[in-house]
């Protein structure tokens, strides 16, 4: 047992003296192991992002004109329809048969006044009954042409070229005057990106400015818009400001209403001018806008206080204390100190 003991304690400090023994050309690591990235150009404002979702351009919300029961829907939701198209009708009977009454009162009341019209001549009623016989048939024709008008509308008809997006009724139910019964999207305008942005973020962009979009559905395929429209006012409910986003067109992936896209806008006072960037590991102190980082010198580190203009995506923002091409540490940054001597592995990502 000692014997065994006395061998372990041999082989351990042949092991220490083996790690102390110069390595390669008889010299010792020199220096502290360490990344480095060189410090690129940037925008000068951020780029904003957010969650979206897609849409149609025109989405209309299809209604009857008057209630009734919902006597057929003719399509299914996803279906292509042409304008003209049969969508949904009610049950005519009880509105044709209004349309016929009003008709028949209308056919009553110019006869009446055909008559009258004979009656005046030979001066047997005076101008005021005249009168009054033209006034009760221009009120009847009226009515008719308002139930013939009703009844057109008794039938719901594709306004355009689309795609039936949702149904919010079953035939045989009660439907009053104005619900919506049916969702159409229609294809002549294309299809837009709709998302909130918080107030600090409304006031840097503008209409026209370039977006760019990714969706779930297809991972490997960019896609590319502008901003159209940017609404005055919050949001009650959420506290955004809605914006929309005309996408470019991409008819080699059909998007569906409702997919969600992610949203990053670069506004256009970021075009304005530039800033310099370093990677965000490159980063190793910071309080509000200042900062440091350890910038190569030679074989040494320098530790440079730095001011952040803001955090990215891409890297950190730099507005002032460091250059565009500079080096810097990523890794191992967090254990140096200034001016310690360094040995440069290989150049990080500078994103």
């Amino acid at each position: 047992m000692h014997r065994s003991t006395r061998i372990f304690a041999i082989a351990t400090l042949a092991v220490l003296a083996a790690c102390g023994k110069p390595q390669g050309d008889g010299k010792p690591a020199d220096g502290t192991a360490v990344r480095t990235a060189t410090a690129f150009t940037g925008p000068a404002s951020p780029v904003i992002t957010a969650n979206g979702l897609i849409a149609s351009n025109d989405e209309m919300r299809l209604s009857f004109k008057t209630g009734g029961i919902l006597q057929r829907i003719v399509v299914r939701e996803g279906q292509t329809v042409r304008k003209g198209q049969l969508l949904a009708q009610l049950d005519l009977t009880e509105i044709a048969a209004q349309h016929a009454q009003a008709k028949e009162i209308a056919a009553k009341a110019e006869r009446d006044l055909e008559r009258g019209e004979r009656l005046r001549a030979d001066e047997v009623i005076s101008l005021e009954q005249l009168q009054n016989l033209r006034t009760q048939a221009g009120v009847a024709r009226a009515a008719r042409d308002a139930a013939a008008f009703n009844l057109g509308l008794s039938s719901i008809v594709a306004p355009t070229d689309g795609t039936v997006l949702r149904k919010l009724a079953e035939e045989r139910e009660l439907i009053p005057p104005g619900q919506a019964v049916i969702v159409l999207g229609g294809s002549a305008r294309g299809q837009i990106a709709r998302a909130g942005l918080a107030d600090r973020e409304i006031v840097q962009i503008a209409p026209g400015d370039p977006v760019a979009l990714r969706i779930d559905a297809y991972p490997d395929h960019d896609f590319t818009g502008r901003i159209s429209e940017i609404a005055g006012a919050a949001d009650p409910r959420s506290g955004l400001f809605p914006i929309e986003i005309k996408l470019d067109a991409s008819p080699s992936s059909p998007l569906s209403s409702g997919m969600v896209a992610k949203i990053s806008i670069v506004p256009k006072a970021a075009t304005r001018g530039t800033l310099t960037y370093v990677p965000i590991a490159a980063l190793v102190e910071g309080d509000r806008d200042r900062g440091a980082v350890f910038v190569v010198d030679g074989a040494n580190a320098r530790k440079r206080g730095v001011k952040v203009a803001f955090v990215s995506e891409v890297g950190v923002a730099i507005a002032s204390g460091i250059a565009t091409g500079e080096r810097v540490v990523t890794d191992g940054a967090l254990y140096l100190v200034d001016g310690e001597r360094i040995r440069v592995l290989g150049a990080a990502d500078p994103k």
